[in-house]
């Protein structure tokens, strides 16, 4: 996964709906102070010693909250502003002072939080903070000489008067500076984890669609060797019917006619599965994965036997005639049941399997059940999903996969057979030997 080391992020700038919220936020903090400011020169408060002109108090006020509005659009320069202004208002005794000290706050933290550049946003915090405790010292140091002996009249304390009006001021200031600066390091610390997250996921996302890819690609070209041997097979049989119909042309016709015939019954069935070869692979692109082993239906009983030596209750039913089916829809058929059998041994904690080969009128259909968990939705992501999903829709048939109404799985697939497959059934015989009508060819057991 691609994740830009963490020194080197920046965050991105703020949006134009966040800048619009900082201008509300800015003229509120504003409007607060001035009504702060009001009320501080209705009580006389003045806790600075006695202020300047109205309008300078104005001016002081304004200059300190105002640049809130570009907090986050330029983080340093507005946290400079405001600490210059802050110190140059409390040096003119400028009586507002709450809202004054929360703009103050406010700036430190959206430097921490929002600095683009760490090591210059660290620094200037720093000293930032550092000028205030610098200013501090000087602003203590003028007030102590100017308190009369009578300000502590009633101090009871076991701490000097002097001393313990000091120390209160720096553990105050100690308490707001520290956490606008920690407040602002953990909302930057925040921003860069959801920024790593996102990346990891997108990562993720990304590499699980391209697994799928990849498995759909090998599966795609598993499935176009097997039927690369199917028609193989088709052409080496029409390429020794058609030797035969040469030899006995002149002395045997009706040898020569069953040849002739059978010739072009593999030669249809060699141009469908070509067709079918072609059309898997017609995204598709090369590949070194090994073809499994052949199999057909002939061979489903053995993966039943398998199921039973694993534990398991496991029951084959095949209904309807039988009828010579193409090779690779045999062997399609097969590697479905395959794969259900497989998933039920080693996911479902089954006790019961039931296999039934369907033979229709139009249709093959395998129909594998269990009674183990159905763990809901199936995970259309999983590579025998994707397997199976493949093989059918190679055959333009239809497979259904999800848990059971009455508990347990189920896995069903439908190919269509072309005529020339078999003759269309009319009945069903079930394993007692019962035959049932079929009005439509369409019948299920």
């Amino acid at each position: 996964m691609t994740v830009a080391p963490r020194e080197e992020w920046r965050r991105p700038g703020p949006t134009a709906e966040q800048r619009r919220n900082d201008l509300w936020i800015g003229l509120a903090v504003t409007g607060l102070a001035l009504v702060s400011l009001t009320l501080a020169r209705s009580t006389g408060a003045f806790l600075l010693g006695p202020p300047p002109s109205g309008p300078e108090q104005l001016f002081w006020t304004v200059a300190v909250t105002v640049p809130l509005i570009w907090r986050r659009r330029w983080p340093g320069a507005t946290l400079l502003v405001v600490a210059v202004a802050f110190v140059a208002a409390q040096a003119r005794s400028a009586p507002e002072t709450q809202f004054s000290a929360w703009a103050l706050f406010c700036a430190l933290y959206t430097v921490g939080a929002w600095g683009r550049n760490r090591q210059l946003a660290r620094r200037l915090r720093i000293g930032v903070i550092a000028a205030m405790f610098a200013w501090l010292g000087i602003y203590y140091a003028v007030l102590l000489d100017h308190i009369p002996a009578t300000a502590f009249a009633d101090a009871v304390g076991p701490v000097p008067p002097r001393l313990a009006m000091v120390v209160t001021g720096v553990l105050l200031n100690v308490l707001i500076l520290g956490f606008a600066y920690f407040f602002g390091e953990t909302s930057w610390v925040a921003a860069r984890r959801e920024h790593e997250l996102r990346t990891q996921a997108e990562d993720l996302r990304r590499s699980q669609t391209e697994a799928r890819e990849r498995a759909v690609l090998g599966e795609r070209f598993r499935i176009a060797r097997e039927l690369h041997d199917v028609v193989a097979h088709h052409v080496s049989v029409m390429g020794v019917q058609a030797s035969a119909c040469r030899r006995v042309f002149d002395r045997d016709q009706d040898k020569a006619r069953t040849a002739l015939a059978a010739i072009e019954q593999s030669a249809r069935t060699a141009v469908d599965e070509l067709r079918r070869m072609l059309g898997v692979l017609r995204t598709s692109a090369g590949t070194d994965a090994a073809p499994p082993a052949a199999g057909g239906v002939e061979r489903i009983g053995e993966l039943v036997e398998r199921a039973r030596v694993a534990g398991l209750t496991a029951t084959l039913g095949v209904y309807g005639d039988a009828v010579a089916l193409p090779e690779s829809v045999s062997q399609a058929a097969y590697r479905v049941t395959q794969e259900a059998v497989t998933n039920t041994l080693k996911h479902a904690g089954a006790d019961l399997l039931d296999v039934r080969v369907r033979y229709l009128a139009r249709e093959v259909e395998v129909d594998v059940t269990d009674d183990g968990r159905a763990g809901g939705r199936p995970n259309i992501q999983g590579l025998g999903l994707i397997g199976m999903h493949e093989r059918v829709t190679a055959h333009d048939g239809d497979l259904e996969v999800g848990p059971r109404a009455g508990g347990g799985w189920r896995v069903r697939a439908r190919f269509p057979l072309a005529t020339s497959a078999g003759t269309p059934l009319d009945a069903q015989r079930t394993p007692d030997g019962e035959k049932h009508l079929v009005a439509d060819g369409e019948g299920r057991a």
